[in-house]
């Protein structure tokens, strides 16, 4: 099935053109009168958008641009009155793959435009068949889903996973930059080695140098022992940094240090001891706009994003919430020794449709939640309560 979007703010010709569209094989057309509608509803993953130059609030070349920013993927078509040819060769640019002129044979020339489209979503999406296949989906059980986020996220780990080099893991809390973490590190030659967590924000910046590098007894009023750090725990296999955008410049610049001689000086000593640790990083802030405001090192910056995979949010997954809702269930019940409990219709499309700040992790608490809510060992909209 090909997903295809008519975005034109006259409902007469929109309606035209969706149902001169809907005459072809396998195809499901939807018409948006405005640009926002268009925009909102991307996350259904549309394979076509044909985009009316002449919108309400922007013009067609902005939503072009919004749309490929999003998802690169996806084939744009513009319709318009405009002939000036620098109007066209910058739309061509700006990554349509065609330029329809409004005139008597507008809709047949715009049939013909998607048709072509369609040849290369089919192509595109035999690829990814011919991908999936190759992709051990069983090595990844702890990240689940079936979105085309989901499998990305998925083929991004499968290519970073057997070198060594550093990986930056960006998305909103919630969202599973551990899981991703433990994918890379527990897939990867280092797999049997350990995997050592450090959550940045948790820690108060007083004993943070202490937990990351170590001390030797008598270093401090407190260091009544030796204490290995982090890192040294870590040798030899992976060290993940959460929420690496909570440190302070000051330990930004100790990081560093570390991360460029690859060795690390407990505190009180002076002996330098030589490190083998992959480090993977995740943080839910923009740390481009942290650069800027000059709260995280550039040069750190550029350090740790050696690979960057960034996480979408829940309701960008689709279908997703619904899997990731019957495996919280599955678990829920499984745990606790009563029946297993079923999502109601009504329930799954209420859940699909709500936006999920807190992400996975909201999710999952408000499953169980309902769960202890519900009846008849079935959950209703009328069970869930929503925590934020």
């Amino acid at each position: 099935m090909v997903k295809i979007f008519v975005v034109d703010d006259d409902p007469f010709l929109g309606n035209l053109i969706k149902t001169a569209l809907e005459k072809m094989d396998n195809v499901e057309v939807t018409h948006f009168l405005t640009p926002d509608e268009c925009l909102n509803n991307l996350n259904q993953n549309p394979d076509i958008v044909t985009i009316d130059y002449l919108l309400p609030g922007m013009n067609g070349e902005e939503l072009l641009e919004k749309i490929k920013n999003y998802n690169d993927a996806i084939q744009c078509i513009m319709v318009s009155g405009q002939e000036k040819i620098d109007v066209v060769l910058n739309t061509y640019k700006k990554g349509a793959v065609d330029y329809i002129i409004k005139n008597e044979g507008a809709i047949v020339n715009i049939e013909n435009a998607v048709k072509n489209a369609c040849k290369n979503v089919h192509l595109k999406k035999e690829v990814e068949t011919l991908q999936d296949q190759i992709l051990d989906r069983n090595k990844y059980t702890n990240i689940l889903g079936n979105s085309a986020a989901v499998l990305k996220t998925l083929k991004m780990i499968q290519k970073v996973e057997k070198s060594g080099i550093m990986v930056l893991v960006t998305g909103q809390s919630g969202t599973g930059k551990e899981l991703v973490a433990k994918a890379i590190h527990y897939n990867s030659p280092r797999g049997r080695k350990p995997f050592v967590t450090v959550n940045m924000g948790a820690i108060p910046e007083d004993l943070i140098e202490s937990e990351l590098f170590g001390h030797e007894k008598g270093a401090f009023t407190d260091a009544r022992d030796k204490r290995l750090g982090k890192f040294e725990e870590a040798n030899e296999g992976s060290i993940f940094l959460d929420e690496i955008g909570e440190m302070d410049l000051l330990m930004q610049t100790k990081l560093l240090r570390v991360l460029q001689e690859k060795e690390v000086t407990r505190i009180g000593s002076n002996k330098a001891i030589k490190l083998d640790v992959r480090v993977i990083a995740a943080t839910n802030r923009n740390l481009a706009t942290e650069v800027k405001e000059g709260r995280f090192r550039e040069d750190l910056f550029y350090r740790l994003q050696g690979f960057l995979i960034h996480l979408p949010p829940l309701f960008e997954r689709g279908d997703d919430v619904i899997l990731l809702s019957k495996s919280f269930l599955s678990e829920f019940c499984k745990e606790n020794r009563i029946p297993q409990i079923a999502l109601s219709k009504e329930c799954q499309k209420f859940l699909t449709d709500y936006k999920w700040p807190g992400n996975v992790r909201e999710l999952k608490a408000v499953i169980e939640r309902a769960a202890v809510m519900c009846e008849n060992n079935e959950i209703k909209p009328e069970d869930i309560v929503f925590v934020n």
